[in-house]
């Protein structure tokens, strides 16, 4: 096999920093869709910003799906380049993206019916469903291409080509960021569509972007051509797939649920807590893109190392990435603590949503390095064929830990109390998986059938 990446050769330190920066501006790129949306309508009210807080759970389930279906598309064509099955790499992407096609469309068809109800049990007020309606609906609408081209994305960064998904998002984010403002306030005959315009604004730069990503995929590369119909092979690739797929979205869905029932707490307590928290996951995924550029170039690194027999050197890059991550976090800390005030500030100029996001900004990034290695490690065990691991690592994090402890200090703090929960949940949390990396060792049997 050809290393053309130095993934099976190169220093490890030096391999994974050529990855990840391409990793963080793509991230910084996907991440920057959700905060622009939050910042232009923010300044239609506090009612559309709390309307765009409640849409943030239900969209992260849709591109947990996606993250989950793009971690078993990395895993598996990672092992099969990695092993030198390029022939069936390009027939396992084929069936990928076609059964994630298949889930999209019933799923976006689903919750085009549901949005109201849905909503409305998950706390929303009344004055605020038609605002969510207006979203969802066109969001909905396009989700099918926002996960077909991650998952496209996925498949181009297995090969360890991480600079062409980065720069297909930042193009669609630099679209995205031109059209909210025309979309959402209106410009000459272009009418003020308010929180709908911000909807079609992403809708048409995700068009523009799965576009891009098939051209590479299908023309340039030559990863996706057309194959037979075959049940016996969609049988056997898709099982391949779910076997990694299914615990990683579940393990992914599960994070929108606990926030959707953080929300629901939080609006039993007060409403305006609600927005500021909506904004504070949101910067709060800016402010991990180390973490998640780090760990996308994990995957097909440690993917690519273990399909060629490289256990060792695959461990050896997971511990540096702990260490390396918990030390990054904890220097991204120190400015975000000194300008705690002015970033909130920037969101929402209501008092009490200022005092609610404010206290989050200053509190909860001080635990993201042990959050970040959480990360890391749930990663990692997908790549190592431990999938039911790395799903209950998160759900002993969010529903033995965190949510206990949120409603505990709900109950005896209101919603500061709610929100230092996380921390210390995250606290914990990193400090065990640190420990459960270091005995990280790849199956026997694995690595015996990994190219089978």
């Amino acid at each position: 096999m050809i290393d053309k990446q130095g993934l099976l050769s190169a220093p490890i330190g030096r391999v994974l920093l050529n990855m990840s920066l391409p990793n963080l501006v793509g991230i910084l790129t996907v991440l920057g869709f959700n905060l622009v949306d939050t910042y232009f309508i923010s300044q239609l009210g506090t009612d559309a910003l709390a309307a765009i807080s409640f849409t943030f759970p239900v969209t992260l389930v849709i591109t947990s799906i996606a993250i989950g279906i793009g971690a078993g598309v990395s895993t598996n064509l990672g092992r099969l380049i990695g092993s030198g099955h390029a022939p069936e790499a390009k027939l396992f992407l084929h069936d990928a993206l076609l059964l994630t096609l298949l889930v999209l469309w019933s799923l976006a068809v689903l919750g085009s019916f549901c949005i109201d109800s849905l909503f409305s049990l998950m706390g929303a007020a009344p004055y605020t469903l038609p605002l969510i309606h207006d979203y969802m609906t066109i969001w909905y609408l396009g989700s099918p291409l926002l996960v077909l081209m991650m998952v496209g994305n996925q498949g181009l960064r297995a090969t360890g080509d991480t600079r062409s998904p980065a720069k297909i998002m930042a193009l669609a984010s630099l679209i995205n960021l031109v059209l909210d403002p025309i979309l959402i306030f209106g410009l000459g005959p272009i009418p003020p569509l308010g929180i709908e315009g911000a909807a079609i604004a992403s809708l048409l730069a995700w068009t523009v972007a799965i576009s891009l990503s098939a051209y590479l995929l299908i023309i340039k590369r030559h990863m996706l051509t057309a194959a037979p119909i075959s049940i016996k092979r969609y049988r056997h690739n898709w099982q391949k797939l779910a076997h990694i797929a299914q615990p990683a979205a579940l393990m992914n869905l599960i994070n929108p649920l606990a926030n959707a029932l953080l929300m629901a707490m939080l609006a039993r307590i007060d409403y305006e807590a609600v927005g500021a928290f909506g904004a504070g996951i949101r910067l709060e995924s800016i402010l991990l893109i180390g973490v998640m550029a780090l760990s996308s170039s994990l995957v097909p690194f440690i993917a690519q190392n273990l399909g060629a027999g490289q256990c060792k050197r695959a461990h050896n890059a997971l511990m540096m990435s702990l260490r390396f991550v918990l030390l990054f976090q904890t220097l991204v800390y120190i400015p975000v603590a000194l300008l705690h005030q002015q970033i909130a500030a920037l969101f929402s100029s209501d008092p009490q949503v200022l005092q609610y996001l404010d206290f989050y900004i200053l509190v909860l990034p001080a635990a993201y390095g042990p959050l970040g290695m959480v990360i890391l490690l749930a990663t990692a065990m997908n790549v190592y064929h431990r999938p039911m691991a790395s799903l209950a690592l998160n759900l002993c994090r969010l529903f033995l830990i965190m949510l206990p402890l949120a409603l505990l200090g709900s109950v005896l703090a209101g919603v500061g109390g709610l929100m230092l929960s996380l921390p210390i949940t995250n606290t914990i949390m990193g400090a065990a998986c640190y420990l459960l990396a270091s005995k990280l060792t790849e199956p026997a049997k694995k690595q015996q059938t990994a190219s089978a």
